[in-house]
């Protein structure tokens, strides 16, 4: 038998063995540190807030195998100048200089209260990001992710948020208006159905690797994504959606933070020349097309060797016991596609509230595009965690201003809005077409080096697999069964969007790399849009860039 609970910081939760059923202003989906700022920011404006995360919050994901270098710059202009059109350069000209600005401001001014709340930062900060530029006088914070994420955690309990761990979302709900007033899911753990009506709902699923075995990534799998497409959503950037991170030979550990600036060999001993391994790797992914290339961390002081080794722990604990001494020794290395994860595709957000244009729905961290801080390039660590506050905290306050003035939840009829993968469509086989889909997004001969040819093969590959999925005879899903549903459902899905935005791009812009058309078009310094489900659809972003520089400056440098 049902039983009502008493609210609970301000939700009503009925709950039974056979399902749970929450009622709140604000549900948040996903658990890293978007997901967990914006549940803060939620809760300090008033609203009662319930957090829903595929796996453990504060312990799931890529952040919780990194190191914590927030991309903080001071509120001075020469500073900001000289970081900004850094990053403009590697960014192919193709970010935006004001979104970039107040991101900045919002990273800048939230890291400030860490202190304040009871996690005191180093004060001599031993982070990948500082030991490679931080300035005296300028306010640092670097760490460890698990005890970062573990305090995170403990804020958001502290400030009254329902956390439902193992809980993995599978769709949105919707009133018959079109706004978004909830989601369905289901709570792997005590294997029930969990429901939750909310007055405005935030997307923090992060990003999308096609479980490539990136370090934390397989649970990456779109479908964050796709739910935000199923109800109108847009996204940008997803032909930048395909980069690589460095592995030692073997492993996944792919902390990238001391390689961008290492020495590299060919399978012949060669040395490898290359310009911004932020902006593209293309040099050293050509070679290793070739045969196995090496590395070596040749750009430190040994006085520095401790501190780089306390900075990492969790990458050094796998050279040590592969018997390699990164400083003194070349390396085999290896790759991973890491998606969007460290690429910058994802869905399209319109202001400074973090909205996508549908009523009800907010997208904060890795599942929304950051293209506008970082264009074309990767936003690596610094940039994404920044990135991460700075959308969390407008997604938060948004999310609690438009519930608020909505009204009670419960009041709303609603209806699910997924679509492959539930209610009887979706593939017959999960373990196969997660294959057929890995066949085309993560070999580096296609992903990397792409021309219309390839490209297209790709598409009519996906396309075949996402028309035989949605013609597939009635079958009900539910359960762990439907878990599995959703993900091969969100990997295709991103797919098919990556693949066709990647052939609207006829040119050759940071990671985006055309083997048909090497150079850069100065006429397509624009972000492109995309979506559509079974119709996909791509066009030119109508905010253009506001860049520092000229349309003939970006020319010379490309």
């Amino acid at each position: 038998m049902a039983r009502s609970l008493p609210r609970f910081h301000g939700q009503i939760v009925t709950d039974d063995s056979e399902s749970l059923h929450v009622s709140t202003d604000v549900l948040i989906v996903g658990g890293g540190p978007a997901a967990t700022w914006a549940a803060v920011a939620a809760a300090e404006s008033g609203a009662s807030v319930t957090l829903v995360d595929k796996g453990y919050v504060g312990a799931s994901g890529v952040a919780a195998t990194a190191g914590v270098g927030h991309w903080l710059v001071p509120p001075v202009p020469e500073r900001r100048d000289e970081e900004i059109s850094r990053r403009e350069r590697s960014g192919g000209f193709i970010t935006d200089r004001v979104w970039t600005e107040a991101v900045l401001d919002e990273a800048w001014e939230r890291t400030a209260l860490i202190p304040e709340w009871g996690y005191k930062p180093s004060a001599n900060p031993r982070g990948p990001g500082s030991l490679f530029g931080a300035r005296p006088g300028e306010r640092s914070f670097s760490g460890a992710a698990p005890d970062y994420l573990r305090f995170l955690r403990g804020k958001v309990k502290k400030s009254g948020v329902h956390v439902l761990d193992h809980s993995p979302a599978l769709e949105l709900l919707v009133d018959s208006n079109g706004t978004v007033s909830g989601a369905t899911g289901y709570q792997r753990q005590v294997k029930r159905p969990w429901r939750v009506d909310a007055g405005a709902v935030i997307l923090a699923t992060g990003g999308t690797t096609w479980k490539s075995h990136s370090l934390g990534g397989d649970v990456n799998t779109g479908e964050g994504h796709l739910m935000a497409v199923e109800v109108g959503a847009h996204l940008s950037s997803m032909e930048f959606s395909n980069f690589y991170g460095m592995v030692p030979f073997g492993t996944s550990m792919d902390k990238n933070g001391f390689f961008v600036s290492a020495s590299y060999w060919d399978h012949r001993g060669e040395p490898i020349r290359y310009h911004d391994l932020h902006q593209s790797r293309a040099e050293l992914l050509g070679a290793s097309l070739r045969g196995t290339i090496t590395a070596q961390f040749t750009q430190f002081d040994k006085e520095i060797w401790p501190a780089l080794r306390a900075a990492m722990p969790n990458f050094f604990m796998v050279t040590d016991k592969l018997g390699i001494d990164p400083f003194n020794e070349r390396f085999p290395m290896d790759w991973v596609q890491e998606g969007t994860v460290r690429g910058t595709g994802g869905i399209h957000i319109l202001d400074y509230e973090a909205s996508t244009g549908v009523s009800g729905l907010y997208a904060a961290g890795d599942i929304a595009a950051r293209d506008r801080i970082v264009g074309a390039a990767t936003g690596a660590g610094g940039p994404n965690l920044s990135w991460a506050i700075a959308t969390g905290t407008w997604a938060g306050r948004a999310a609690a201003g438009f519930s608020a003035h909505r009204g009670l939840t419960t009041r709303f009829d609603v209806e699910p809005s997924g679509t492959l993968g539930l209610r009887g469509r979706g593939v017959n086989s999960v373990d196969d077409v997660v294959r057929s889909i890995q066949s085309e997004m993560l070999p580096i001969d296609k992903a990397v080096f792409r021309s219309n040819d390839g490209l297209a093969d790709s598409a009519a590959r996906l396309d075949r697999l996402w028309e035989s999925a949605s013609s597939a005879p009635i079958v009900e899903y539910s359960g762990m069964e439907a878990i599995a549903q959703r993900e091969s459902a969100g990997m295709l899905a991103m797919g098919r969007w990556a693949v066709r935005t990647a052939m609207a791009r006829t040119e050759t812009r940071g990671m985006h790399t055309r083997t048909d058309f090497p150079d850069t078009d100065s006429s397509q310094a624009h972000r492109l849009l995309s979506g559509g489900l079974d119709d996909i659809w791509v066009e030119p972003d109508t905010e253009l860039p506001r860049v520092g520089v000229t349309l003939a400056t970006q020319g010379s440098a490309s």
